[in-house]
């Protein structure tokens, strides 16, 4: 009440303050981040080990177990997953709900300095990283040249664009990707190394004593302390011909005499490609709490700079922008939003027939909009797809507090009073039932704020959004509404309402039709019962399921697999085929950009497995966009080439992934939306079960790409040393190691060397090796010599036996027992059918070996937890309801009234998903949520006029009718200005629209059959229930004059009256 008298009496100040708010949100919305997600807050951390030449086996027993064992000490661990191959293993750490993840982090670190006290000598540091919304790239810095070799780019990108890059406001920078690190290398010929009767470990050892680090002295000389470096390291590389392998007796042998040294790159293990030609590119990711269109016009913005520290014959470009999606989808909810606004208020205007009474309550919307941005900059809230889907949520039901208190400021105009005193009367009338109306709406969203995972931090900015909007228009309905009709409105004659209207008809058309089923009402409230529970039945279970609405952004991404064991130049041959292919079956100027990565990102940038894990150089990933003009589906697209790319690439495998940034962060870092796991301490067991389980999971025709994650059988070469024997020519194992890595690989990680660049000061690192050419098969390794010097000069051949063999390509491990992984998308169908077939699957498949266990992962667990998590909290917000309604009325009969709507409600959203073909998901359940709220606030404006009357002696029929009738106008018109609100959000005609389109659809679905519910069922329940009701107040108070308990006005002895 002083809200309203205050606003009355200064109602200049009420004006100031509101257009003050609008200035806020000016710079609330400059200064809040934008992206197409809120903070998701994923309790993921990723730890990558390099280790150079490890094999997988050697990964997992040395380096992975330990950091695995020590992991589990963490507090908070729910799983820790990992994939070992050569040179790297990456590990996976998932917390549960609710963990504080800075001290999970600081855990992770002590424990993996802890772990790293086990393993072998040369193991580096591993890197540490948070995944989260900001771990998806929003697009690629691609340099690119027609002079300038891979390795040369590669290192200007690494050493003065990546500096300038990583520094820019939200950015997150991994290296380039596509070259190998610069590198010396000391390229030594094996003919030679035989005839001088010398292994490549000698070659090693003496540059490490020739090429060493040594730390400068200091000399005083008179005043000055001067300082004294050796040239301990070469300056110039070509010095380190000059020295000396071999002294003593004999001629000197030098390193000149056995090899060359040049200038060159770390052996490559992968390619970067843009449309089919070799480069580099830097994938750009941002914080977690940075805005995607901020970071991306930064990075534009840059390009120039970027630009400038490198040579004139190198380009750069940024590539594959995400912004574009991202400000294309808020866009879309934006002009919903507006075009809801703007229907709804010519929907106010139909029903209230006054031109000034709907500006006045359409004029709210956006003010209560720009506060609830202001309130949610406060609430360290971002501008994405969640906040202004609620916003828009909100439209609709924005107009309902403004829309109440004018429909009654034009009854009390319509008896004949003042303006302000009509203004004055009509206002202090809904202030209490419109503040509970609000409350009931908001009740809905509380149960948000007590999930967990995924589902609060999605859930809880929409609410934040609808509630802040709403908050925002309950006040301006009691300050700014009031002042404005007192100012705007016209006064009228009392007989102006009672002008024959449409309206009216349609009022004395249901006052006949609730008469006569009042005659019938435990039958129709049967029927309403049955039929709802008919519907749920029969529907519910009909309807697809998944976590988030499927979009289409015109990319496309692509894992393709040689057979296993290939090499990456075969590889990328292979991969511009498959692209060829790719852009003829698109069509001539169809195909925007490719982007592909082709092979295994090298152990010298352990971290770019984060963002991009390819099992060996047999792998390449593609990454397809197509221009916004070509009329192609993705989907469509992917199942042409499902079927066009087998028939020209024999033996190879091919598996579509996420293209877009959505289903990326969706997928929570699972390549496809199935993961089938079969995991035990024997991994023969688990390949043996894993096979029957791929031939019955391959019988459901809605999974595409089914194949196994790992190379299991990966080809190798085994050389086992005969220890008595090489003990007997003078070499040991060690030995015969060292010599083997430096000739098939290099020196880089078992002893790293270094020389620092005089004309930039970047240190790069030395390494022996011997040219790949020159070992391409089991002869050639037999003749790799082992010799340490001495009388006898043995060969590889002389001290091991060497054949052709098969080994597992990498190893997966969950929570420290092995698996084979079975990986598929699915097509056409959705993920609750597919799962549901995958438990069959599984049945058929037969007894599950002792031991083994079979878990389904992928997006299908998410789902689950989400779903149930939605569906517990639309049970709780009834609850919260129905105990709030309870309190208000002072009668858990009245509450149950009031939610007799409720089914109604559910049978609405189930009818318009299942007719226009969407799935339940996070959005379809709020607007659910949504709707309960407003069929809840519409029914407690009749069952409160019903209630009035009744107790002033009328019967419960006829308070039931005369409620549904007086009550007709508000709850029509609140209805259907919502529903017109949710039209243009449920059409989903904008791109990024599907996401928000089937919210929309559940809002309209529920309020149609709410609507109905409210005017035609809550009558008969609300005159069935309260039949015999007593008209005494519920008070126990003796002193209330309404409570049945009131003094009796005749005093016994010792009372007072």
């Amino acid at each position: 009440m002083w809200l309203l008298r205050s606003a009355l009496r200064n109602p200049m100040s009420v004006v100031v303050l509101v257009i003050g708010v609008a200035l806020c949100s000016i710079l609330a919305l400059l200064r809040m981040p934008i992206d197409i997600f809120p903070n998701l807050n994923l309790p993921v951390i990723y730890v990558a080990q390099p280790y150079g030449g490890m094999s997988p086996a050697q990964m997992e027993g040395y380096l992975v177990y330990y950091y695995e064992y020590h992991f589990l000490y963490i507090t908070g661990i729910e799983s820790v997953e990992s994939k070992s191959i050569q040179n790297v293993g990456l590990l996976k750490l998932t917390f549960h709900p609710g963990t504080d993840m800075s001290q999970a982090m600081a855990q992770t670190v002590g424990y993996v300095d802890r772990a790293r006290a086990f393993m072998p000598p040369g193991t580096v540091a591993p890197f540490i990283m948070r995944f989260d919304a900001g771990s998806v790239p929003v697009g690629y810095l691609v340099f690119s040249s027609t002079t300038k070799s891979v390795a040369e780019i590669q290192d200007l990108a690494l050493n003065r664009v990546r500096p300038l890059f990583a520094t820019l406001p939200g950015v997150s920078a991994p290296p380039p990707f596509g070259g190998a690190a610069r590198t010396i290398v000391v390229s030594v010929d094996p003919d030679r190394l035989r005839a001088y009767r010398m292994a490549p470990e000698e070659v090693i050892q003496a540059l490490n004593t020739g090429n060493t680090i040594v730390p400068a002295g200091n000399v005083r000389t008179g005043d000055l302390l001067r300082l004294a470096p050796i040239n301990s390291v070469v300056t110039n590389i070509k010095d380190l011909q000059n020295l000396p392998i071999r002294t003593g007796a004999g001629p000197t042998v030098f390193l000149r005499d056995v090899g060359t040294i040049e200038d060159s790159s770390d052996i490559i293990t992968g390619f970067a490609e843009v449309n089919g030609r070799r480069t580099v590119y830097i994938p750009v990711t941002k914080r977690a709490d940075a805005s995607t269109l901020s970071v991306v016009n930064e990075v534009k913005a840059s390009l120039a700079q970027f630009q400038s520290v490198v040579p004139e014959d190198i380009k750069i470009d940024y590539e594959f922008d995400q912004s574009s999606y991202v400000r294309n989808s808020l866009l879309s909810v934006v002009k919903e939003g507006l075009l809801g606004a703007v229907l709804t208020g010519v929907m106010v205007l139909l029903f209230l027939r006054d031109w000034r009474s709907s500006l006045i309550v359409v004029a709210t919307i956006p003010f209560a909009l720009l506060t609830a941005v202001v309130a949610l900059w406060g609430a360290g809230q971002t501008v994405n797809i969640m906040t202004l889907g609620g916003l828009a949520l909100a439209v609709g039901i924005l107009v309902d507090e403004s829309t109440v208190v004018m429909e009654n400021i034009h009854s009390h105009l319509g008896q004949g009073r003042g303006r302000a005193v009509a203004v004055l009367e009509a206002s202090k009338e809904v202030q209490t039932p419109r503040l509970l109306a609000m409350l009931c709406i908001l009740a809905v969203f509380v149960p948000s704020f007590f999930m967990t995972g995924v589902s609060h931090s999605l859930f809880v900015p929409l609410s934040l959004a609808v509630g802040f909007a709403m908050a925002a228009s309950y006040l301006l309905s009691s300050t700014l509404v009031p002042v404005l009709s007192t100012w705007i409105l016209r006064e009228h004659a009392p007989e102006a309402e009672d002008a024959p209207s449409l309206l009216h008809r349609v009022r004395d058309r249901l006052g006949r039709i609730l008469d006569r089923l009042t005659a019938n009402r435990w039958l129709t409230i049967s029927a309403y019962v049955l039929g709802s529970l008919l519907v749920i039945a029969l529907l519910g279970p009909y309807l697809g399921r998944e976590i988030f609405p499927r979009v289409s952004s015109g990319q496309l991404l692509l894992r393709f697999r040689a057979p296993i064991g290939t090499r990456v130049e075969t590889t990328e041959r292979l991969t511009l085929g498959v692209l060829h292919a790719i852009q003829e079956a698109a069509g001539a100027g169809n195909v925007s950009v490719t982007l592909s990565y082709v092979g295994a990102p090298p152990p010298n940038y352990p971290i770019n497995t984060i963002y991009l894990w390819t099992s060996g150089q047999h792998e390449a990933v593609l990454r397809v966009a197509l221009n916004p003009d070509a009329d192609i589906r993705v989907d469509e697209f992917e199942e042409r080439l499902r079927k066009l790319l087998p028939d020209k690439f024999p033996g190879c495998q091919f598996s579509f992934e996420a293209g877009d940034i959505v289903t990326q962060i969706m997928n929570f870092g699972a390549p496809t939306p199935v993961e089938i796991n079969v995991g035990g301490p024997d991994l023969a067991a688990d390949r043996a079960f894993a096979a029957k389980l791929r031939s019955e999971v391959n019988k459901i025709t809605a999974l595409r790409d089914l194949q196994y994650d790992e190379p299991l059988d990966y080809p190798s070469i085994n050389i086992d040393v005969d220890r008595e024997r090489a003990g007997q020519l003078g070499v040991t194992t060690a030995g015969v190691g060292r010599s083997f890595l430096a000739a098939t690989s290099s020196s880089r990680f078992v002893t790293p060397n270094y020389w620092a660049d005089p004309k930039s000061g970047v240190g790069y690192q030395v390494q022996v090796q011997v040219p790949q050419s020159d070992v391409t098969s089991i002869q050639d390794v037999e003749h790799i010599p082992v010799t340490q010097g001495g009388a006898s000069h043995p060969l590889m051949g002389d001290v091991a036996q060497v054949g052709y063999g098969s080994v597992v390509g990498e190893y997966h491990r969950l929570n420290g027992q092995r698996m084979v992984t079975l990986t598929a998308n699915v097509a056409g169908e959705d993920l609750g059918r597919i799962s549901g077939e995958l438990d069959s699957a599984i049945k058929r498949a037969g007894e599950i070996p002792r031991g083994v266990k079979v878990t389904i992962r992928g997006q299908i667990g998410p789902m689950k937890q989400t779903l149930t998590n939605l569906g517990i909290g639309l049970l709780l917000a009834v609850l919260v309801i129905y105990l709030l309604l309870a309190a208000n009325f002072q009668s858990l009969r009245l509450a149950f009234v009031v939610l007799s709507t409720v089914p109604a409600v559910i049978c609405g959203v189930l009818f318009v998903l299942f007719l226009t073909g969407t799935s339940l998901n996070i959005q379809s359940f709020m607007g659910a949520i949504m709707a309960i709220g407003v069929a809840v606030a519409n029914a407690i404006l009749l069952v409160t006029f019903a209630e009035e009357y009744r107790r002033q002696g009328n019967a419960s029929t006829a308070a039931a009718i005369h409620g549904a009738r007086t009550r007709m106008r508000p709850i029509l018109m609140t209805s259907m200005a919502m529903i017109a609100g949710m039209v243009p959000m449920a059409l989903g005609i904008g791109e990024g629209s599907q996401q928000t389109a089937p919210l929309g659809r559940a809002v309209i679905g529920g309020l149609l059959f709410a609507t109905a519910a409210t005017l035609l069922i809550l009558p008969l329940v609300f005159s069935l229930v309260q039949q015999r009701a007593g008209v005494h107040s519920p008070s126990l108070d003796p002193d209330d004059p309404a409570s049945a308990f009131a003094r009796r006005t005749t005093s016994l002895p010792g009372e007072t009256a």
